[in-house]
């Protein structure tokens, strides 16, 4: 929006690609309702499963995007982590189930099924447990398998975190309450990246509107969680917005230097393991 005493200019299209799963949905509200004031940018939302989108990112394709904080040590290059939109785990986070109950050295050789190499779920467990057999496949074909008996086990990601247990499975790790006894730290699952050749006044713009976005949906709870409902995958609205807390809070309006520390000490320890090839320097845009 201009003044009578500024110039013209021209709209600028940024794609802003996103999980469609409620949390991600309830902190895009302002922004895909157009809430707030963007000026000359025009936002334009693409909504796939977070794999699709780390793979995306490896390609460079999208301006912003959500990633895994895993896949981000793969375009660190490219991309900055915006210092918000996170989804961290505060001593919670992916769900490894099955139909039965194994010890962390029984699952050795176990046959796992994951959301994706890339997702920072896939990075926690081979880091939990290094010699499980990753079976990977789409988020929502986890639980499937597992009930099939074609896996022994299966990490769960987004609302399955709350609903697997109505489908008979069985909690064997949680692995945001395990990286907490590890680390003392946060587990940090993904976060929003920019990328870095949009130049820094640009950057620093679309982190405001970004920003913007997530504190409009926490001051306007009950409209963001009318907008992410349609998101839920079947959820009620208790659990929905139970689920949406988990993901959305005061983590995502700024990693703070505790949320900081926690993607370096993740990246680092998936480079000590072997999982990350290279060593990553985290680098926030401001």
């Amino acid at each position: 929006m201009t003044s009578g005493t500024e110039p013209a200019t021209s709209t600028r299209t940024i794609r802003v690609a996103h999980s469609p799963d409620s949390d991600d949905a309830f902190m895009f509200y302002a922004l895909a309702e157009g809430l707030i004031d963007t000026g000359g940018i025009e936002y334009v939302h693409e909504l796939q499963d977070i794999e699709t989108l780390n793979q995306r990112a490896m390609r460079g394709e999208l301006e912003v995007t959500a990633v895994s904080i895993h896949a981000y040590a793969h375009i660190a290059d490219r991309y900055a982590l915006l210092p918000h939109g996170s989804s961290m785990g505060d001593q919670y986070g992916p769900r490894l189930v099955g139909k039965r109950i194994y010890g962390a050295d029984q699952l050795k050789g176990k046959r796992v099924a994951t959301p994706g190499p890339l997702t920072t779920a896939t990075l926690a467990l081979r880091l939990f447990q290094p010699e499980v057999q990753c079976i990977h496949m789409a988020f929502d074909a986890v639980e499937d398998s597992v009930l099939a008996g074609d896996v022994d086990a299966g990490l769960i990601i987004h609302e399955g975190q709350l609903t697997y247990g109505t489908r008979g499975l069985t909690l064997i790790a949680d692995m945001g309450e395990w990286w907490f006894r590890e680390t003392g730290l946060p587990l940090p699952l993904g976060g929003n990246v920019v990328r870095k050749d949009l130049g820094p006044d640009l950057i620093r713009t679309v982190s405001r509107h970004l920003k913007q976005s997530i504190a409009y949906a926490l001051d306007h709870r009950a409209g963001a969680l009318d907008h992410a409902m349609q998101y839920a995958r079947g959820l009620d609205r208790s659990t929905a917005d139970e689920f949406v807390g988990m993901y959305v809070n005061q983590w995502t309006l700024d990693y703070g230097a505790t949320g900081r520390e926690a993607v370096q000490v993740l990246l680092d320890r998936g480079h000590e393991a072997g999982i990350i090839r290279d060593q990553v320097t985290v680098e926030f845009a401001e």
